[in-house]
């Protein structure tokens, strides 16, 4: 009797893998099943006109035809005169303006994104409250991106509301001509324009804070800035890098902001390769955008390094 109680445990285990062998492989069918259309979806509007963008910056181009040759012209004309170090090349201080604009936009964004969420998810009790003014928060997407840059225009110009208002109350005696069609107008448009990419993941991460938290850490002595910055802001972190990249994925390659806020005087990257597609340069114009795409790519590798979003989310 002993023999047979000591030796039916390791009976059962082999008898019972082959079904657990094949039940693992049928749930890892289904689940390659499950994913297939949106791995088809990813390969037709993704990679293919990745790889075809890929492929047209290394074609060469003339004043009247695309000439399917192979040529790295494009990309040393992307760096022409980058490797100077009297003067900074026209790629390099295109870059410059374009991260100035995509650094304060992201300042400015995580502030206000940051302090809307947390009254959301922290000050306001009733969800159905909740609901309401994140509902408000999304209003502007209601509206076209370029209806809401030229929403600005009438209270930005010479003559529009806020210098005619400074002007009345006395406090200038001659319109502020950087109002409009300069770098305050263009950061101006895209932390208008992106706040709400910050709000929604925030505040995501803020309403799955468990609650007892932050009462253990007010009961322990701790006072409000201590409990926001040692509890909220690490728990929110997998929110602020994906809100970051989303707002430094779209201000990097925008160029419909930066042309009509900046009045077509204000060079970015994605303005650059606009221009080069209307005069028909496209593989100039997919050159600098492979090296666009690089750039981001670096920049979201180097923000995934900081956080682990897989091990966070």
């Amino acid at each position: 009797m002993t023999d047979i109680a000591l030796t039916a445990p390791a009976v059962a285990p082999a008898t019972a893998t082959p079904s657990l062998t094949k039940t693992s492989r049928r749930a890892r069918r289904l689940a390659y099943l499950q994913a297939a259309p949106m791995a088809l979806v990813f390969l037709v509007f993704f990679i293919v006109p990745l790889a075809l963008t890929l492929m047209v910056s290394f074609w060469e181009y003339n004043e009247y035809e695309i000439i399917p040759a192979f040529t790295v012209q494009n990309y040393i004309d992307v760096f022409d005169g980058c490797l100077s170090t009297s003067d900074p090349c026209t790629t390099l201080r295109t870059y410059l303006s374009t991260l100035k604009f995509c650094f304060l936009t992201w300042v400015f964004t995580l502030g206000i994104g940051f302090t809307v969420a947390y009254f959301l998810a922290f000050h306001v009790r009733s969800p159905r409250t909740q609901m309401v003014l994140f509902l408000i928060c999304t209003i502007p997407f209601w509206t076209s991106n370029v209806i809401r840059m030229i929403s600005w225009i009438p209270l930005l110009g010479r003559n529009g509301l806020v210098n005619d208002t400074l002007r009345g109350l006395g406090i200038i005696d001659r319109p502020i001509e950087g109002l409009l069609y300069s770098d305050f107008s263009v950061v101006l448009a895209f932390v208008h324009l992106n706040t709400v990419f910050m709000i929604v993941p925030i505040f995501n991460s803020m309403a799955r804070i468990d609650r007892s938290l932050l009462e253990a850490a007010y009961d322990a002595g701790a006072s409000g800035w201590q409990t926001l910055w040692n509890i909220v802001v690490p728990l929110t972190k997998p929110g602020i890098a994906i809100g970051s990249i989303f707002v430094i994925t779209l201000v990097m390659g925008d160029f419909v902001t930066v042309g009509l806020m900046g009045g077509q005087q204000i060079a970015s990257v994605g303005k650059v390769i606009q221009v080069q597609m209307s005069s028909l340069q496209f593989p100039a114009a997919a050159a600098n955008a492979v090296v666009l795409l690089g750039a981001v790519m670096l920049m979201i590798v180097a923000m995934t390094r900081l956080i682990d979003l897989r091990k966070e989310l």
